[in-house]
């Protein structure tokens, strides 16, 4: 992943957790990643598409650590096996 949209998804993460989603600004995650709004409009779309973006990461990065935690478990399914 680009350096500048993981920095742009690291931002709004942070920003997150301050604050409700409404309040997150666009021009501040930008100045909080270190780019310009065009950058995280070029990336991303709207906030809706950074919204997603981040939602995908988050997710992906908790399937991974459940995945770690099984693997050591005998007979335990994957859990993309499991939900498809």
């Amino acid at each position: 992943m680009p350096a500048a949209r993981e920095s742009l998804l690291d931002a709004a993460f942070t920003a997150l957790g301050s604050r409700p989603w409404q309040r997150v600004r666009m021009a501040e995650v930008a100045a909080a990643a270190g780019v310009s709004r065009q950058t995280l409009y070029n990336e991303f779309g709207s906030k809706e598409g950074l919204a997603r973006a981040l939602v995908r990461r988050e997710a992906d990065a908790y399937l991974r650590g459940v995945e770690r935690a099984l693997s050591g478990v005998s007979g335990a399914a994957a859990p993309g096996e499991r939900l498809g």
